[in-house]
């Protein structure tokens, strides 16, 4: 599977766990310990035109107000299906894999690299989102081998950011699925 077909099989099954949340959900918790559903929601839409911009080369700051500071607006839903399919659109062209990019700062990056965290982000937050609102989610196998390979590349870059917890022990024949949210400190369980 190329890079330009991974977004369309990242975020149609995301976008259907996202369809079926429901307004009492919101406060839930979700496998990510520093996120409930209502926060989870908050992060991908704050973040969404940062990672867009970048399969564009274009420098999106994140907005000046603190993700912290930052609630959903009424309308999160739609907002969130149409920034998940502006993502796919844009990371689509071979373009946007090639040469370099920013995320959303200064520090320039290969761009195959951004492009793969963020199709990891989508795929390990959309699991976040369906586990925590009883929802099931299922990937594309091709996917998820291109997602685990990402995740073990960049697995202790990720713990010393802060951005994956102490992994949780996996099986080694357990689903892929399993074995990512393993390594990215989440109890497939």
């Amino acid at each position: 599977m190329s890079g330009n077909q991974l977004f369309k099989y990242a975020t149609a099954p995301v976008i259907d766990v996202v369809d079926g949340i429901r307004p009492d959900q919101l406060g839930a918790p979700t496998p990510c310990s520093e996120f409930d559903v209502r926060k989870l929601l908050n992060h991908l839409l704050y973040w969404g035109p940062s990672l867009e911009g970048a399969a564009h080369k274009q420098t999106v700051p994140p907005p000046v107000t603190p993700e912290s500071e930052v609630d959903i607006p009424d309308d999160w839903r739609p907002k969130l299906v149409a920034q998940l399919a502006k993502l796919t659109e844009s990371w689509s062209e071979q373009a946007a894999w090639e040469g370099t990019t920013h995320m959303g700062g200064p520090t320039e990056l290969p761009a195959a690299m951004v492009g793969g965290m963020v199709v990891g982000e989508i795929v390990i937050h959309g699991t976040d989102l369906a586990r925590a609102t009883g929802q099931p989610i299922e990937f594309d196998e091709d996917l998820l081998a291109f997602v685990h390979k990402e995740v073990e590349a960049g697995v202790e870059w990720g713990r010393d950011m802060g951005v994956y917890g102490p992994e949780v022990p996996v099986p080694a024949d357990a689903p892929l699925l399993d074995r990512i949210l393993g390594l990215t400190g989440r109890n497939p369980s």
